[in-house]
């Protein structure tokens, strides 16, 4: 990702963060799935982007992009319910949140991070497994795609919790179903942009700020606020045990690449 796509980025997280919080985080579903997160004291890693924060010289802006995002979740889709997102989305509603403790990772191109290709499918005891019934793939999928981005967010110094707010954008935002997901798995409120072309927007509003000075809290405070999309279930206990599963999925491959 080059230096005009992260501004890009950056500028989405600016006009959604229309309320200067140190809460929010922008979680971009596309082609590449992006995490941008707006923090105070991070803790570089290997994996990711540490930026400058434009807004509060005293602050970071963190970028970290999955290379495996919404083409996968396409193929799981074209495979498991005839292409229909419908019938993907009603797939999801008959498996519980956390999958009955099940766990897919998806790599059909080569990951950033981890850098491992594969797909791997394992059981509620940990047991690698050659598939899962189409219910369990469709859910699969996606949860072990937010757990990843959810491990990473806090391997950089971000705190997850119902006060957090998830602002979504890309294909992705437009399927209520898979924000309900990203939301269990963030413990945290998902919100969209219910305004076109929020990217530009924001490129704007960092232009005004740049010639106007002032606080950007002041041009922030007119941009069309954010619109709540899936509140999280009480299930952070479920994704926390995932989540401390797929941090050793991650240590496993690294280490087998080594």
């Amino acid at each position: 990702m080059g230096p005009y796509h992260r501004n890009l980025r950056l500028c989405l997280l600016v006009v959604n963060s229309e309320r200067h919080s140190l809460i929010d985080q922008e979680v971009s579903l596309g082609t590449s799935d992006t995490v941008f997160l707006w923090l105070t004291k991070p803790t570089p890693g290997l994996s990711g982007h540490i930026l400058a924060n434009p807004i509060n010289r005293d602050d970071f802006m963190s970028l970290t992009c999955f290379k495996n995002a919404s083409l996968t979740r396409e193929r799981i889709r074209n495979e498991r319910s005839d292409g229909s997102w419908e019938k993907f989305s009603a797939m999801l509603k008959q498996t519980p949140p956390g999958n009955n403790g099940v766990l897919g990772v998806y790599f059909d191109q080569m990951e950033i991070q981890p850098f491992a290709e594969g797909v791997y499918r394992f059981d509620k005891d940990g047991n690698k497994v050659d598939s899962f019934a189409a219910e369990v793939e469709v859910r699969a999928v996606l949860e072990g795609q937010f757990i990843a981005r959810k491990v990473h967010a806090e391997n950089l110094g971000f705190q997850l919790g119902p006060k957090t707010r998830v602002i979504a954008t890309g294909g992705a935002s437009n399927n209520k179903q898979i924000l309900q997901v990203l939301a269990d798995v963030f413990n945290s409120p998902v919100y969209v942009k219910d305004v076109p072309n929020s990217a530009a927007l924001g490129c704007a509003m960092r232009a005004k700020h740049s010639v106007d000075g002032g606080k950007f809290s002041d041009i922030a405070s007119n941009a069309h606020p954010s619109v709540l999309v899936a509140s999280p279930g009480q299930f952070a206990d479920v994704y926390a045990q995932l989540s401390a599963r797929y941090r050793e999925f991650e240590k496993m491959v690294e280490t087998q690449s080594m």
